[in-house]
């Protein structure tokens, strides 16, 4: 079997308890069973050593062309495959998702409908599932209608309406009318395969499309928004709440870096910017399902760590997997993340900002009150004694620790956003104490962190290096725009992280080297400063580029190579699809201009 060259031109199914990465030619490279972080049974993205597996393929005789579709406003992928003697065929991917019974049904299951467009195609259908990291070929058996693999943590069943034998030994068959693959649970449907996948199909599709509906979106940019809020969704692990980074490990950040880490899990940090993000379009829900999620981190008395697993674990033990060599042979592959016993003093900051709409936002069921309040006060006094100490932050570094500025400005922002929440509440001398504080550590930020000689915010308290973090000091409250010290910074930033029209996090050594690859987030960091000082239809321009740097399906990952413009790190980031979401919204013309 001839695997195409590994690229990050993939597109993305799931249903928030599982997630597949889907190729070009329509081939499954990379999914985890049962849930988002698990043992990835399709793996091919990162070369397993048992070549040729870790995959799902239709293989069509005479390929020469290939095409690739979401259906509209939905998760539903359509690939097209033609090959040299005219002949086509149509790949439909999804994972069921839809409300059935009052409930939310969303299957351990993926479906594939395939069927003949024009011709006789002759395909190939392959599907080789591993085990245990790429380790181990699962046990095999097989029924009338049915094939089962045995895994590390499941049992994978393979329901079909084709003949077993033609996938169970990989049989070149002329495919002459639809067939139907449900790859799911090892149990009996009650239906035929083509009923239960028909009505499977009609109900996702009508699912994605009035969520979409749902979503107050922009003027401008409206496909590119709506796409990126479905992705940002499909990472969201519906049984706690909680959202992964990504839904890869080890993608590199840039080629032969050793950069390579598992963002399968849950930073506080990144899902708190998802879930204000989603909020902004009205999708409500996922950020009660988050909140959630928080507090039942929250209801603990250890202090919080950055990172948990999505069901609410604390032990990410960061470890190499030997059996993957890698994205294109970059390895090493590491499961786990050793992210989870640094101090990043932002968490606070990060659960009272989450938690805020809470206690304003009259859209939501389950409204802020004094309990809540008083668990967040808990978080808001681990900020002001933290905020000034030490930590790895946001970027954690393993190396080197300071007093990072951004992590001091979001322990300032529990603090402040505690006092308006006391406010809305009545309790005027809560209020008070908040406020007193806030007011202290911001002036003492500002004293530790602002560099005179430089004119600009430095990455750490009395440090010389710039960050490209101090961009969202507007954006959180702590500084206006206009404010002299910020517009000082954004011209250093300028001046010093931008190569091109992308922006690095920071250029100075790590305890990697020196980074060769811009952080997508940051150029949307950069293009929200540049709108925020007037300056928007630089920005407006820039953006428009920017999103020519997406994939074939409006999909981004975590990294980008200045000069090649190609994507690197895990794919796909939700840091990079916030970002175009956030950035649409603050650029676009209003809906005025519709009529």
């Amino acid at each position: 079997m001839t695997s195409p060259k590994q690229s990050l031109d993939l597109a993305v199914i799931g249903n928030g308890t599982v997630g597949m990465l889907v190729d070009g030619q329509g081939r499954y490279v990379w999914g985890c069973l049962p849930h988002l972080a698990a043992d990835p049974t399709f793996c091919e993205l990162l070369q397993p050593e048992t070549e040729g597996h870790g995959v799902c393929a239709v293989e069509l005789e005479g390929l020469v062309s290939t095409e690739q579709r979401y259906l509209p406003n939905s998760a539903v992928l359509v690939t097209v495959l033609r090959a040299e003697d005219g002949s086509a065929v149509e790949i439909t991917d999804f994972a069921p998702r839809f409300h059935r019974w009052d409930r939310l049904y969303h299957p351990v299951m993926y479906i594939r409908r395939i069927r003949p467009l024009a011709g006789g195609p002759r395909v190939t259908i392959r599907v080789r599932p591993l085990s245990d990291w790429g380790g181990r070929v699962p046990e095999r058996t097989s029924g009338s209608h049915h094939i089962r693999w045995v895994l590390k943590d499941t049992t994978l069943r393979l329901t079909t309406d084709t003949r077993v034998p033609y996938i169970e030994r990989e049989l070149p068959f002329v495919l002459d009318r639809p067939i139907n693959m449900i790859l799911g649970p090892d149990e009996s449907l009650t239906t035929s395969a083509e009923a239960f996948a028909r009505e499977a199909y009609d109900r996702t599709l009508d699912y994605w499309q009035s969520w979409s509906r749902s979503l107050s979106i922009p003027f401008e940019w409206q496909d590119a928004v709506i796409r990126a809020a479905i992705t940002l969704k499909l990472c969201q692990y519906e049984g706690t709440g909680a959202i992964v980074a990504a839904l890869t490990t080890s993608i590199p950040e840039a080629p032969n870096t050793g950069r390579n880490w598992d963002y399968r899990y849950c930073w506080l940090r990144d899902a708190a910017f998802v879930v204000r993000t989603l909020n902004q379009l009205g999708a409500t829900k996922s950020m009660e399902d988050f909140l959630g999620y928080i507090y039942t981190l929250a209801s603990g008395t250890e202090q919080m760590q950055p990172v948990y697993g999505i069901h609410f674990e604390r032990a990410l033990t960061e470890q190499i997997e030997p059996h993957l060599a890698g994205y294109r042979g970059n390895g090493p592959v590491r499961s786990g993340n050793e992210a989870h016993l640094q101090k990043q003093h932002d968490v606070y900051g990060s659960v009272v900002m989450a938690s805020t709409h809470l206690f304003f936002d009259q859209r939501l069921t389950t409204p802020g009150d004094a309990g809540a309040f008083e668990q967040l006060e808990r978080a808001g006094d681990l900020a002001y004694e933290l905020f000034d100490k030490p930590d790895a932050g946001l970027w954690e570094f393993r190396g080197r620790q300071g007093v990072h500025t951004y992590s001091s400005v979001m322990c300032w922002v529990a603090a402040d956003r505690l006092a308006k929440i006391a406010i809305q509440l009545g309790h005027r001398d809560r209020a008070a104490h908040w406020r007193s504080r806030a007011d202290l550590m911001r002036d003492r930020i500002i004293h530790e962190a602002y560099d005179d000689e430089r004119g600009a915010f430095m990455e750490t308290w009395g440090g010389s290096r710039l960050d490209a973090s101090t961009l969202v000091l507007p954006d959180l409250g702590f500084v206006s725009a206009d404010d002299e010290r910020f517009l000082g910074t954004l011209d250093a930033v300028e001046k010093n992280l931008k190569r091109g029209d992308y922006l690095f996090r920071y250029v100075d050594a790590d305890d990697f080297g020196e980074p060769n690859t811009s952080f997508n987030l940051c150029t949307f960091w950069y293009l929200d400063a540049l709108a925020r000082v007037g300056r928007t239809e630089e920005a407006r321009s820039l953006f428009e580029h920017i999103l020519s740097r997406r994939n074939h399906l409006g999909l981004m990952s975590e990294d980008l190579h200045p000069e090649t413009g190609e994507l690197w790190g895990n794919f796909p980031q939700t840091y990079s699809m916030l970002g175009i979401i956030q950035i649409a919204m603050r650029l676009s013309r209003p809906w005025e201009h519709a009529s």
